[in-house]
């Protein structure tokens, strides 16, 4: 946590359909930010709106503190064969710019984790993190995640 800030309590639940326009807004300014993306709205939005009326693609958690969402992240799910489990994969990852280095993410990781370990199918949590961003990768590393041996391959079909 900053200590130029005191702490702040952080509550952490799932988002709703009524939560759209906020998670949108987080999206777009992630792309912006993280790799200097303009999303077409109208996609992100059905995108988001996928997500959030069927829990089968994944689900949001919103963190707050009275009267704002501060951050977010969405949980999708891999099947591993090997694990005879579920890896949970962590994206859309954002947390407000004033709102940074104040336990927003660790409030957002800590909430996920306690939800998988609940669970007798998960078997880990993953997540992207984009090669020129030390910052993330530090703060990952930190809550205890480590660097795979993986490069990630794409065709992008749209």
């Amino acid at each position: 946590m900053n200590e130029e800030h005191g702490p702040m309590e952080i509550r952490i639940r799932p988002a709703g359909p009524g939560d759209m326009d906020q998670i949108v807004d987080f999206n777009s300014n992630l792309a912006d930010e993280s790799e200097g993306l303009r999303l077409d709205l109208d996609v992100l939005q059905d995108g988001v709106k996928a997500v959030l009326l069927d829990s089968t693609r994944g689900f949001y958690l919103l963190a707050e503190i009275p009267d704002m969402a501060i951050g977010q992240l969405l949980v999708t799910s891999e099947w591993s064969d090997w694990r005879n489990a579920y890896f949970w994969w962590l994206q859309s990852v954002y947390v407000r710019p004033a709102m940074r280095k104040r336990g927003v993410f660790r409030a957002l990781y800590q909430h996920v984790m306690r939800m998988a370990r609940a669970r007798n199918d998960v078997c880990g949590l993953r997540l992207y993190v984009h090669l020129e961003n030390e910052a993330a990768e530090k703060v990952y590393e930190n809550l205890g995640m480590r660097r795979l041996d993986y490069r990630m391959m794409e065709i992008d079909l749209t």
